[in-house]
């Protein structure tokens, strides 16, 4: 394990000089460099993805201590996607050309851990694994993952973890984004039971005689494991890494019985460890084929602890549901048989993991792709709120984030900027206030009553108020051009507080769908893919406001203008905005009570 260095170190171990020139080194950043080897490969040639746990598991844990300064255990584990295995090549020399995808033993597996941010008590790491072909040069992604550790207990009493300072951009920009996954995380666990909730009412599950079908008994697997030192750390507990490889190895098998050929594991849905297990320790680990689709299947698994001559039941340590795929000599996912689950609780994990597929799909669909990827209106329901208010904050964070912005043009303190950034064309207004943030956050938070100082906004009525923070709104604005039809939009508005002291109040707007405003003849539909306010706090009674808008081609017609110079629309709006927030600064308490905020 290695971090970054240098000749002399010049500012709290961050920056250092090399050659009369300053480097910066986030000081929590840990780097593995693993050689793969015959024995860290399965029967295919493939890495076995247990070890690369413990590899990612080591090495984000040693970036989690070196912040906090002591000893700390694994919390938790969000969604891992494996990109492309890591495979042996069988008959070519290692030295051969290969494919991309392809790694052979005698490759380098490349892990890179640093803090994103550190809250009261736990911390979020963030680690990036990629792989290098040594004799090509080349190097390219395995996956990403983002984990959450706890300082170890000093005797009874939680440890207090000091702040993490972002320096870089992308350092900022991780750090913003880690309250929204934090908050995304502690409401996982009821996401995920109003989503099973919602599966029990489902149709029972029926097979044809037809088809190949496997009973789900004949993919139960149940193994145990003996805790040694080689499995813990300096203190005696259990490292989750070798927790999650041998999980992974009961998963494996179970999936492997279902078509009679090794199966590869593809995602690792979220986890949290309840407890934490000592050398010595007997863990029990089962794990059973929950449902199979057409080309995947899900595994669940769980690990529960107990120690030889003790009075004390089994612990539950962990659950998982692992997805699985079988690859032909191709590379390609073949057709698999369907399950027959057991009655009783084997139909209710059946129906589960089919309501799991549909919350796994949502998750990656609209987290894990690129900005550019996601389209720009997401059809909303219960099971996605979660992931699309995540999705809608982070996308306006990473906005404000961004450092290319080109001031156009200026009046009396309101500022118009353009970043150009591939397609999209974005723009922010900058304005100071003389008002706590807090107060401006609350009276902007209305949509309803923008109409009172924006001139785009005709009309605007809530469609459903989701929770406290998530609001769903029907506009409709004029259009540029005349005898044009009006243009509606359905927005999600997702509000945010300060998750600690620096950070900026925000009210981030994107466009969904709903079924029950479909788009009509009436008006044109436009869509907004990244818009909102960022309130921050800059002084006792200063406040600097900055909306943003990453413009649609629907949105773009009502500021060219202004861009261009023509026109300094924008600062009318904006000082309309001023007085209207000057009109209602006294009214908080009744702003609050009619709009319920």
């Amino acid at each position: 394990m290695t971090s970054q260095g240098g000749n002399s170190l010049l500012q709290d171990g961050q920056v250092f000089s090399l050659q009369n020139a300053l480097i910066y080194c986030n000081p929590t950043e840990v780097k593995m460099s693993q050689m793969v080897l015959p024995c860290h490969a399965n029967h295919q040639g493939e890495l076995s993805m247990g070890q690369l746990l413990k590899w990612i598991d080591t090495t984000a844990c040693l970036s989690a201590e070196k912040h906090a300064g002591c000893s700390c255990v694994t919390a938790s584990m969000d969604d891992i996607h494996i990109e492309h295995t890591i495979r042996q090549l069988q008959v070519k020399p290692a030295w051969h050309q290969h494919d991309k995808d392809t790694v052979c033993v005698g490759h380098v597996v490349n892990i890179k851990a640093k803090v994103n941010r550190a809250f009261n008590s736990s911390m979020e790491v963030g680690i990036q694994v990629s792989c290098e072909n040594l004799f090509q040069g080349k190097e390219w992604n395995v996956c990403k993952a983002f984990a959450t550790f706890v300082a170890s207990k000093q005797g009874t009493e939680k440890i207090r973890l000091k702040p993490f300072e972002p320096y870089t951009q992308e350092e900022q920009v991780e750090y913003s984004i880690a309250a929204e996954r934090r908050r995304m995380r502690l409401a996982h666990a009821e996401t995920i039971k109003a989503l099973l909730l919602k599966s029990a009412v489902q149709e029972e599950c029926n097979q044809s005689e037809t088809v190949n079908v496997v009973p789900a008994e004949k993919t139960r697997v149940e193994s145990v494991e003996l805790v040694l030192p080689p499995h813990a750390n300096h203190q005696g507990y259990t490292f989750g890494g070798q927790i999650m490889a041998w999980m992974e190895n009961v998963a494996t098998i179970a999936a492997s019985r279902l078509c009679n050929s090794y199966a590869t594991l593809r995602t690792i849905d979220m986890f949290h460890f309840r407890g934490p297990s000592q050398v010595g320790d007997r863990l029990v680990l089962k794990a059973i084929v929950n449902s199979a689709f057409k080309n995947s299947m899900e595994v669940g698994v769980c690990a529960h602890a107990y120690r030889e001559g003790s009075e004390d039941s089994l612990r539950h340590l962990n659950s998982a549901f692992m997805t699985f795929i079988v690859l032909d000599k191709e590379g390609q996912p073949i057709t698999l048989p369907q399950i027959k689950p057991e009655p009783g609780d084997g139909v209710r994990r059946y129906n589960e993991a089919n309501a799991r597929k549909k919350l796994r799909l949502d998750r990656k669909y609209i987290i894990s792709c690129k900005q550019t990827e996601v389209p720009l209106s997401v059809p909303w329901d219960p099971c996605n709120q979660v992931y699309l208010s995540y999705n809608n904050v982070s996308a306006l964070k990473m906005l404000a984030a961004k450092r290319n912005w080109v001031l156009d043009s200026e009046k009396n303190k309101v500022k118009l900027s353009t970043l150009e950034d591939g397609q999209f064309l974005s723009f922010k207004i900058e304005m100071e206030v003389p008002l706590e943030a807090s107060t401006i956050f609350l009276i902007l938070s209305d949509l309803t009553r923008r109409t009172e100082w924006d001139p785009h906004y005709q009309k605007c009525e809530v469609i459903q108020k989701v929770n406290d923070d998530d609001t769903i709104y029907h506009l409709i604005t004029p259009s540029v051009k005349e005898g044009s039809k009006f243009q509606d939009f359905v927005l999600l508005a997702s509000r945010r507080k300060p998750c600690a002291a620096g950070d900026p109040f925000v009210i981030a707007f994107r466009s969904v769908t709903l079924p029950t405003h479909l788009a009509t003849s009436e008006y044109t539909r436009g869509e907004v893919q990244c818009a909102g306010f960022s309130i921050l706090q800059q002084g006792d009674s200063q406040t600097k406001v900055t909306y943003y808008n990453q413009a649609s081609p629907e949105v773009l017609p009502y500021i060219t203008t202004d861009i261009a110079g023509l026109s300094s629309g924008y600062y009318t709006t904006f000082e309309s905005c001023l007085k209207y927030i000057e009109r209602n600064k006294n009214n908080i308490t009744l702003f609050m009570q009619e709009h319920k905020l």
